[in-house]
Protein backbone atom coordinates (compact mmCIF):
# COMPACT_ATOMS: atom_id res chain seq x y z
CA UNK A 1 0.00 0.00 0.00
CA UNK A 2 1.25 3.20 -1.01
CA UNK A 3 1.09 6.56 0.67
CA UNK A 4 1.44 10.19 -1.18
CA UNK A 5 2.23 13.38 0.70
CA UNK A 6 1.10 15.22 -2.76
CA UNK A 7 -2.52 16.23 -0.48
CA UNK A 8 -1.38 16.35 2.63
CA UNK A 9 0.82 19.23 2.63
CA UNK A 10 0.11 19.99 6.12
CA UNK A 11 1.84 16.97 6.97
CA UNK A 12 4.67 17.00 4.26
CA UNK A 13 5.32 20.14 5.92
CA UNK A 14 5.80 18.85 9.20
CA UNK A 15 8.24 15.84 7.49
CA UNK A 16 9.95 18.16 5.96
CA UNK A 17 11.14 20.05 8.82
CA UNK A 18 11.69 16.71 10.15
CA UNK A 19 14.33 15.84 8.34
CA UNK A 20 16.17 18.71 8.16
CA UNK A 21 16.72 18.73 11.96
CA UNK A 22 17.06 15.15 11.95
CA UNK A 23 19.99 15.26 9.65
CA UNK A 24 21.17 18.22 11.86
CA UNK A 25 21.29 16.06 14.95
CA UNK A 26 23.59 13.02 13.20
CA UNK A 27 25.99 15.70 11.60
CA UNK A 28 26.33 16.95 14.94
CA UNK A 29 26.97 13.40 16.64
CA UNK A 30 29.03 12.35 14.19
CA UNK A 31 31.32 15.08 15.16
CA UNK A 32 31.37 14.52 19.30
CA UNK A 33 33.50 12.57 21.01
CA UNK A 34 32.81 11.98 24.18
CA UNK A 35 32.77 8.95 26.99
CA UNK A 36 30.07 6.53 26.31
CA UNK A 37 27.63 7.08 29.08
CA UNK A 38 27.82 10.72 28.53
CA UNK A 39 26.91 10.55 25.18
CA UNK A 40 24.39 8.16 25.48
CA UNK A 41 22.97 10.62 27.88
CA UNK A 42 23.72 13.93 25.44
CA UNK A 43 22.42 12.09 22.29
CA UNK A 44 18.74 11.30 24.18
CA UNK A 45 19.02 14.92 25.52
CA UNK A 46 19.67 16.50 22.46
CA UNK A 47 17.45 14.25 20.63
CA UNK A 48 14.25 14.41 23.12
CA UNK A 49 15.37 18.76 22.25
CA UNK A 50 15.16 18.12 18.69
CA UNK A 51 11.77 17.07 18.69
CA UNK A 52 10.15 19.84 21.12
CA UNK A 53 11.83 22.15 19.11
CA UNK A 54 10.51 20.66 15.74
CA UNK A 55 7.04 20.58 17.60
CA UNK A 56 7.00 24.04 18.55
CA UNK A 57 7.77 25.06 15.07
CA UNK A 58 5.12 23.48 13.75
CA UNK A 59 3.20 25.41 16.23
CA UNK A 60 4.01 28.89 15.58
CA UNK A 61 3.93 28.42 11.50
CA UNK A 62 0.07 27.23 11.90
CA UNK A 63 -0.26 29.76 14.48
CA UNK A 64 0.81 32.44 12.13
CA UNK A 65 -1.33 30.95 9.67
CA UNK A 66 -4.09 31.07 11.95
CA UNK A 67 -3.52 35.00 13.11
CA UNK A 68 -3.68 35.86 9.16
CA UNK A 69 -6.05 33.69 7.75
CA UNK A 70 -9.09 34.03 10.20
CA UNK A 71 -7.73 36.01 13.50
CA UNK A 72 -9.34 35.83 17.05
CA UNK A 73 -12.11 36.98 18.75
CA UNK A 74 -11.59 40.85 20.03
CA UNK A 75 -13.06 41.27 23.50
CA UNK A 76 -15.67 43.48 22.61
CA UNK A 77 -18.63 43.55 19.76
CA UNK A 78 -18.87 46.18 17.04
CA UNK A 79 -21.01 48.79 18.73
CA UNK A 80 -21.18 47.88 22.18
CA UNK A 81 -18.85 50.70 23.26
CA UNK A 82 -21.53 52.20 24.90
CA UNK A 83 -23.63 49.48 26.36
CA UNK A 84 -24.02 49.61 29.78
CA UNK A 85 -24.49 47.11 32.68
CA UNK A 86 -27.86 47.71 33.59
CA UNK A 87 -28.34 48.21 29.69
CA UNK A 88 -27.35 44.48 29.59
CA UNK A 89 -28.76 43.72 32.64
CA UNK A 90 -32.09 44.87 31.61
CA UNK A 91 -31.40 43.21 27.65
CA UNK A 92 -31.15 39.89 29.93
CA UNK A 93 -33.94 39.97 31.65
CA UNK A 94 -36.93 40.56 28.86
CA UNK A 95 -34.69 38.10 27.09
CA UNK A 96 -35.38 35.14 30.10
CA UNK A 97 -39.31 36.51 30.71
CA UNK A 98 -41.54 33.87 29.66
CA UNK A 99 -44.20 36.33 30.45
CA UNK A 100 -43.70 38.36 27.59
CA UNK A 101 -44.33 35.13 25.24
CA UNK A 102 -48.24 34.43 24.23
CA UNK A 103 -49.34 31.76 26.45
CA UNK A 104 -46.72 33.09 29.58
CA UNK A 105 -44.34 29.98 28.99
CA UNK A 106 -41.96 30.82 26.55
CA UNK A 107 -38.81 33.11 26.62
CA UNK A 108 -35.90 33.80 24.28
CA UNK A 109 -34.09 32.11 26.09
CA UNK A 110 -36.13 28.89 25.32
CA UNK A 111 -34.45 28.32 22.03
CA UNK A 112 -31.61 29.84 22.77
CA UNK A 113 -30.30 28.68 26.75
CA UNK A 114 -26.82 29.90 27.67
CA UNK A 115 -26.76 28.85 30.90
CA UNK A 116 -24.34 25.47 32.09
CA UNK A 117 -23.09 23.67 29.09
CA UNK A 118 -25.63 25.21 26.48
CA UNK A 119 -23.91 27.28 23.98
CA UNK A 120 -26.90 29.26 22.65
CA UNK A 121 -29.68 27.01 20.75
CA UNK A 122 -31.85 24.55 21.87
CA UNK A 123 -30.16 21.48 19.84
CA UNK A 124 -33.66 21.06 18.20
CA UNK A 125 -34.07 20.50 14.28
CA UNK A 126 -36.83 23.18 14.50
CA UNK A 127 -38.01 24.53 17.72
CA UNK A 128 -41.43 24.67 18.09
CA UNK A 129 -43.23 27.89 19.12
CA UNK A 130 -45.69 29.05 22.43
CA UNK A 131 -48.51 26.83 20.94
CA UNK A 132 -46.67 23.73 20.01
CA UNK A 133 -46.27 25.54 16.25
CA UNK A 134 -42.83 24.00 14.66
CA UNK A 135 -40.85 26.68 13.35
CA UNK A 136 -39.77 26.48 9.48
CA UNK A 137 -35.83 26.39 10.35
CA UNK A 138 -33.07 25.66 12.56
CA UNK A 139 -32.36 27.82 15.46
CA UNK A 140 -28.77 29.32 15.17
CA UNK A 141 -26.44 29.75 18.18
CA UNK A 142 -26.74 33.35 19.86
CA UNK A 143 -23.25 33.44 20.85
CA UNK A 144 -20.76 35.97 19.08
CA UNK A 145 -24.07 36.98 17.06
CA UNK A 146 -22.72 40.93 17.26
CA UNK A 147 -20.05 40.01 14.95
CA UNK A 148 -22.66 39.42 12.35
CA UNK A 149 -24.04 41.50 9.77
CA UNK A 150 -26.43 38.72 8.49
CA UNK A 151 -29.30 37.98 10.84
CA UNK A 152 -31.56 35.05 9.83
CA UNK A 153 -31.26 32.28 7.65
CA UNK A 154 -32.30 34.30 4.50
CA UNK A 155 -30.93 37.59 6.05
CA UNK A 156 -33.68 39.46 6.32
CA UNK A 157 -32.40 41.88 9.07
CA UNK A 158 -28.91 43.32 9.12
CA UNK A 159 -28.86 44.38 12.58
CA UNK A 160 -29.27 43.25 16.21
CA UNK A 161 -31.85 46.19 16.58
CA UNK A 162 -33.86 45.54 13.71
CA UNK A 163 -33.60 42.13 14.62
CA UNK A 164 -34.58 42.39 18.23
CA UNK A 165 -38.68 42.33 18.66
CA UNK A 166 -39.31 39.74 15.67
CA UNK A 167 -39.48 36.50 17.70
CA UNK A 168 -42.08 38.36 19.83
CA UNK A 169 -43.85 38.98 17.45
CA UNK A 170 -43.86 35.97 15.17
CA UNK A 171 -46.53 33.60 15.03
CA UNK A 172 -44.32 30.58 14.75
CA UNK A 173 -42.04 31.88 17.66
CA UNK A 174 -43.77 34.00 21.17
CA UNK A 175 -46.78 34.61 18.93
CA UNK A 176 -47.44 38.18 20.99
CA UNK A 177 -50.21 40.16 18.95
CA UNK A 178 -48.55 43.41 18.26
CA UNK A 179 -45.32 45.57 19.94
CA UNK A 180 -47.86 47.41 21.49
CA UNK A 181 -48.85 44.21 23.54
CA UNK A 182 -45.25 43.50 24.32
CA UNK A 183 -45.17 47.19 25.72
CA UNK A 184 -48.11 46.64 27.57
CA UNK A 185 -46.87 43.31 29.07
CA UNK A 186 -43.51 45.33 30.56
CA UNK A 187 -45.40 48.48 31.91
CA UNK A 188 -48.05 45.70 33.77
CA UNK A 189 -44.83 44.20 35.75
CA UNK A 190 -43.81 46.47 38.24
CA UNK A 191 -40.42 44.49 38.49
CA UNK A 192 -39.18 46.74 35.44
CA UNK A 193 -39.73 49.87 37.26
CA UNK A 194 -36.13 49.93 38.56
CA UNK A 195 -34.58 48.11 35.14
CA UNK A 196 -35.32 51.02 33.12
CA UNK A 197 -34.95 53.67 35.19
CA UNK A 198 -31.15 52.44 35.71
CA UNK A 199 -30.71 51.51 32.36
CA UNK A 200 -32.29 54.96 30.67
CA UNK A 201 -31.92 57.46 33.85
CA UNK A 202 -32.99 60.60 31.91
CA UNK A 203 -36.08 59.13 30.35
CA UNK A 204 -37.72 55.58 32.16
CA UNK A 205 -40.81 55.44 29.92
CA UNK A 206 -40.48 52.00 28.38
CA UNK A 207 -41.19 52.43 24.83
CA UNK A 208 -39.84 49.75 21.74
CA UNK A 209 -37.07 51.82 20.66
CA UNK A 210 -35.46 51.21 24.86
CA UNK A 211 -36.78 47.61 24.48
CA UNK A 212 -34.40 47.14 21.10
CA UNK A 213 -31.88 49.26 22.71
CA UNK A 214 -31.51 46.70 25.81
CA UNK A 215 -31.96 43.32 23.91
CA UNK A 216 -29.40 44.01 21.56
CA UNK A 217 -27.02 45.27 24.35
CA UNK A 218 -27.50 42.10 25.91
CA UNK A 219 -27.08 40.04 22.73
CA UNK A 220 -23.76 42.29 22.03
CA UNK A 221 -22.19 40.60 25.32
CA UNK A 222 -22.40 37.02 24.59
CA UNK A 223 -18.94 36.53 23.65
CA UNK A 224 -17.79 32.99 23.65
CA UNK A 225 -13.72 32.59 23.95
CA UNK A 226 -12.27 29.28 23.02
CA UNK A 227 -8.87 27.50 23.20
CA UNK A 228 -8.26 28.30 19.28
CA UNK A 229 -8.87 32.24 20.32
CA UNK A 230 -6.33 31.53 23.38
CA UNK A 231 -3.77 29.65 20.31
CA UNK A 232 -4.37 32.48 18.26
CA UNK A 233 -3.36 35.07 20.83
CA UNK A 234 0.09 33.43 21.53
CA UNK A 235 -0.80 29.90 23.61
CA UNK A 236 0.64 27.58 20.98
CA UNK A 237 0.54 24.93 23.93
CA UNK A 238 -3.11 25.52 23.50
CA UNK A 239 -3.37 22.64 20.49
CA UNK A 240 -2.06 19.57 20.31
CA UNK A 241 -0.90 17.69 17.31
CA UNK A 242 -3.99 16.52 15.68
CA UNK A 243 -6.02 20.00 16.00
CA UNK A 244 -2.69 21.30 14.30
CA UNK A 245 -3.20 19.13 11.77
CA UNK A 246 -6.73 19.70 11.70
CA UNK A 247 -6.34 23.82 11.34
CA UNK A 248 -3.41 23.33 8.46
CA UNK A 249 -6.47 21.03 6.69
CA UNK A 250 -8.75 23.35 7.33
CA UNK A 251 -6.86 26.26 5.36
CA UNK A 252 -5.36 24.10 3.12
CA UNK A 253 -8.74 22.74 1.97
CA UNK A 254 -9.72 26.62 1.71
CA UNK A 255 -12.97 25.82 3.94
CA UNK A 256 -12.22 29.48 5.33
CA UNK A 257 -12.94 30.40 1.91
CA UNK A 258 -17.01 30.59 2.75
CA UNK A 259 -16.22 30.21 6.94
CA UNK A 260 -14.39 33.26 6.92
CA UNK A 261 -13.23 35.87 8.87
CA UNK A 262 -12.76 35.56 12.92
CA UNK A 263 -16.14 34.24 13.54
CA UNK A 264 -15.96 31.59 10.29
CA UNK A 265 -18.95 32.53 8.79
CA UNK A 266 -21.99 34.29 9.51
CA UNK A 267 -21.24 37.26 7.33
CA UNK A 268 -22.05 36.07 4.07
CA UNK A 269 -24.30 33.95 1.81
CA UNK A 270 -23.81 30.60 -0.19
CA UNK A 271 -26.59 28.32 -2.37
CA UNK A 272 -27.12 25.10 -1.74
CA UNK A 273 -26.14 23.23 -4.41
CA UNK A 274 -28.17 20.01 -3.67
CA UNK A 275 -31.49 21.22 -2.25
CA UNK A 276 -32.82 18.32 -3.14
CA UNK A 277 -31.31 17.14 0.24
CA UNK A 278 -33.33 19.55 2.00
CA UNK A 279 -36.59 20.88 2.67
CA UNK A 280 -37.68 21.57 -0.72
CA UNK A 281 -40.44 24.17 0.13
CA UNK A 282 -37.70 26.16 1.82
CA UNK A 283 -36.37 28.61 -1.44
CA UNK A 284 -33.96 30.71 1.78
CA UNK A 285 -33.32 34.42 0.44
CA UNK A 286 -35.51 34.11 -2.48
CA UNK A 287 -38.34 34.67 -0.17
CA UNK A 288 -37.02 38.29 1.15
CA UNK A 289 -35.53 39.42 -2.15
CA UNK A 290 -37.73 37.93 -5.22
CA UNK A 291 -34.74 37.49 -7.20
CA UNK A 292 -34.75 33.99 -9.18
CA UNK A 293 -31.07 34.10 -8.48
CA UNK A 294 -31.71 33.75 -4.52
CA UNK A 295 -33.25 30.42 -4.71
CA UNK A 296 -32.08 27.83 -2.09
CA UNK A 297 -29.27 30.74 -1.15
CA UNK A 298 -29.20 30.68 2.78
CA UNK A 299 -26.57 32.23 5.54
CA UNK A 300 -23.80 30.71 5.86
CA UNK A 301 -23.27 30.07 9.21
CA UNK A 302 -20.19 30.34 11.82
CA UNK A 303 -18.23 27.80 13.11
CA UNK A 304 -17.90 28.71 16.38
CA UNK A 305 -19.57 26.46 18.72
CA UNK A 306 -19.98 23.93 15.84
CA UNK A 307 -19.75 20.99 17.82
CA UNK A 308 -22.29 22.13 20.52
CA UNK A 309 -25.05 23.22 18.21
CA UNK A 310 -25.90 20.16 16.13
CA UNK A 311 -28.02 19.75 14.15
CA UNK A 312 -26.78 21.50 11.39
CA UNK A 313 -27.97 23.17 8.28
CA UNK A 314 -30.83 25.54 7.89
CA UNK A 315 -33.30 22.88 8.26
CA UNK A 316 -32.21 20.88 10.96
CA UNK A 317 -31.35 17.95 8.37
CA UNK A 318 -28.24 16.93 9.78
CA UNK A 319 -27.50 15.49 13.08
CA UNK A 320 -23.78 14.79 12.57
CA UNK A 321 -20.71 16.80 11.84
CA UNK A 322 -19.01 14.38 10.33
CA UNK A 323 -22.06 13.94 7.43
CA UNK A 324 -22.21 17.96 7.66
CA UNK A 325 -18.43 17.78 6.59
CA UNK A 326 -19.03 15.10 3.63
CA UNK A 327 -21.76 17.01 2.05
CA UNK A 328 -19.74 20.29 2.35
CA UNK A 329 -16.75 18.45 0.87
CA UNK A 330 -19.03 17.05 -2.11
CA UNK A 331 -19.37 20.73 -3.60
CA UNK A 332 -17.92 22.79 -2.21
CA UNK A 333 -14.02 22.10 -0.92
CA UNK A 334 -10.94 22.02 -3.14
CA UNK A 335 -10.60 18.21 -3.02
CA UNK A 336 -12.43 15.09 -1.47
CA UNK A 337 -11.66 14.25 2.22
CA UNK A 338 -10.98 10.95 3.69
CA UNK A 339 -12.05 9.95 6.88
CA UNK A 340 -8.83 9.76 8.68
CA UNK A 341 -9.02 13.74 7.66
CA UNK A 342 -12.21 14.52 8.69
CA UNK A 343 -11.45 13.31 12.25
CA UNK A 344 -8.50 16.23 11.93
CA UNK A 345 -11.13 18.31 10.51
CA UNK A 346 -13.58 17.51 13.68
CA UNK A 347 -10.61 17.61 16.49
CA UNK A 348 -10.20 21.24 15.23
CA UNK A 349 -13.31 21.97 15.06
CA UNK A 350 -13.84 21.41 18.66
CA UNK A 351 -11.47 24.05 19.48
CA UNK A 352 -13.81 26.48 18.50
CA UNK A 353 -16.15 25.65 21.20
CA UNK A 354 -16.72 28.10 24.27
CA UNK A 355 -14.12 27.07 27.20
CA UNK A 356 -16.88 27.47 29.63
CA UNK A 357 -19.21 24.65 27.56
CA UNK A 358 -17.13 22.36 27.15
CA UNK A 359 -14.96 19.72 29.86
Amino acid sequence: MSFSFQNHSYIRSYFITTALFLSQYFALISCQYVSFTNEKKNHQSLFISSFVFLEMSYALETHTKAKEQIGSLPEITPGSENDTVPLIQLGNKIFRDINLSANRIQACVTCHPLDGRSAGMDRQSTSRGTFGQLGKRNTPTIFNIGFSSVLFWDGRRNTLYEQAIDPFVNPLEMSLSSESELITRLQNDSSYQNFFSEAFPNDSNIDIHKVRLAISAFERSLISISRFDEFVNGDLYRFNQQELYGLNLFLELGCNHCHSGRTLGGNSFSKLESPEFYNPNDLGRFEVTGNPNDRYVFKVPSLRNVFLTSPYFHDGSVTSLKESILRMNSYKLNRSVKDSEIELLIAFLKTLSDRTKTN
